[in-house]
């Protein structure tokens, strides 16, 4: 793959507005590092990590068989169109998350395997997607984009700072990278510059720009362009109104109503709608090439989010906003089951959305690198002696999906071994990694 660089990139300029133009057939928007007479250079590759805490049911992660005819548990129910395009990944662990606490001393390092400090204070390790932004992030103009759903917890639990439990990216061992909770900063980071005014509407400063390109470009990139502006647009007027439903979402109110004015923090209340912005904005991120790198912390491990959009099983005429996440996760019965299928349904909404965007003959899920994992087995049994993994996407033709690989039992069974083989397929090769010295050869 030719190395790209953020210096070369073409974007849509306005007042105070930057942004980058998705992949197209007829102009080179994705400048090479080498001169070549090619139209159109390769899309590079992306990584995406998702994260949902506290585990899963206890008999409903798995699956087994290949391909098409790969079946799959309840929990994993909604990825069942990406099965050709999955690797289930079983008997994974972190030697070092075994050590402390049941929270907080295993999701501080879930991706840097790295030992972590106890007694309040910080430090634990960089994480993979840290190191893989501060190499290949360079040449875009996002770094890296650490997205998050529910708010980060300072306090300390069993010897240990919340702070871990809160955060899955680390730029350094005493840094956990700041957590962007708010759709709209975080798609006008993508696209704002500094001094672009808060309330200037991205297309609105670039119509000019893009009215222009579009002279330039062939039928299909004319398409494609429109497609690109108008998911844009819907994006902004989704933030627009986001936080403005009466829904309380995420905690259990000492009041029916509020008392106060809600602060207008922009953070949408349907935690549904939280989630799917998110992951709108991730894909417009990855689509543009304004970043290659993301994290999206769908909640915290011991996560006090409730779900009153979910119909519970369990108790009739209700949603299964009767107890938090965390402690949800101890029943491991039917609305347990329902609530992780409800995060394996964003991760399907987010593949499919990679998948739909055709980049040359690849899709951009094909060029996408998307691992979803947790910091335990089974939230009913805290259990983390192998940790839920599975990827998604191609990694540009590096990666072969259809697959369940199961290390149980074996020796070397790091899950640093699987970061060491991701950093590679983005070219990015350090000889050890955590507590691992080699790669997982079968990934």
């Amino acid at each position: 793959m030719r190395s790209h660089h953020f210096s070369r990139r073409t974007f849509l300029r306005g007042l105070g507005v930057s942004m980058a133009l998705p992949w197209m057939e007829s102009l080179r928007v994705w400048g090479d590092e080498s001169k070549s007479s090619q139209v159109a250079s390769n899309a590079p590759i992306r990584l995406c990590v998702t994260f949902s805490g506290n585990g899963f049911h206890s008999k409903e992660w798995w699956a087994k068989g290949e391909g098409r005819n790969m079946e799959l548990g309840q929990v994993l129910q909604p990825l069942t169109d990406f099965r050709e395009k999955l690797v289930f990944v079983r008997g994974l662990y972190h030697e070092q998350a075994r050590k402390g606490n049941i929270h907080s001393s295993q999701t501080g390092n879930m991706l840097s395997g790295a030992s972590i400090a106890s007694g309040g204070e910080i430090r634990s390790g960089t994480s993979f997607d840290q190191v893989i932004a501060q190499t290949y992030g360079r040449s875009t103009k996002v770094p890296s984009m650490v997205l998050a759903c529910e708010t980060s917890n300072p306090s300390v639990h069993k010897n240990y700072s919340m702070l871990y439990s809160s955060h899955i990216s680390w730029s350094s061992p005493t840094t956990p990278t700041p957590l962007e909770l708010y759709p709209a900063l975080a798609f006008d980071r993508l696209f704002k510059d500094a001094s672009s005014p808060e309330d200037q509407s991205v297309l609105d400063a670039v119509l000019a720009d893009a009215k222009d390109l579009r002279r330039k470009i062939s039928s299909g990139d004319q398409q494609k362009l429109d497609e690109y502006l108008d998911s844009v647009r819907e994006i902004e007027t989704r933030i627009a109104s986001a936080g403005k439903r009466g829904e309380l979402q995420g905690w259990k109110p000492t009041l029916d109503k509020p008392n106060m004015q809600r602060p207008a923090d922009g953070i949408p209340q349907d935690i549904s709608e939280h989630m799917r912005l998110m992951i709108d904005i991730l894909v417009l991120g990855f689509q543009t090439d304004t970043t290659r790198v993301a994290t999206l912390k769908l909640n915290n491990d011991h996560s006090a989010l409730r779900f009153p959009n979910l119909t519970s099983v369990e108790q009739a005429g209700h949603g299964i906003d009767y107890m938090i996440h965390h402690l949800l996760s101890h029943s491991d019965g039917r609305d347990w089951l329902k609530v992780n299928q409800f995060f394996m349904e964003q991760i399907a909404y987010l593949a499919r959305k990679l998948d739909s965007i055709q980049e040359d003959d690849r899709t951009l899920l094909d060029n996408t690198m998307l691992m979803h994992c947790s910091s335990m087995m089974a939230g009913a049994l805290h259990n983390n002696d192998q940790l839920p993994v599975i990827l998604l996407g191609g990694a540009g033709g590096k990666l072969k999906g259809g697959r369940a690989l199961d290390y149980t039992g074996k020796p070397e069974r790091q899950l640093c071994r699987l970061f060491l083989s991701m950093m590679d397929k983005m070219d990015i090769h350090p000889e050890t990694f955590g507590d691992a010295k080699t790669m997982l050869e079968e990934v």
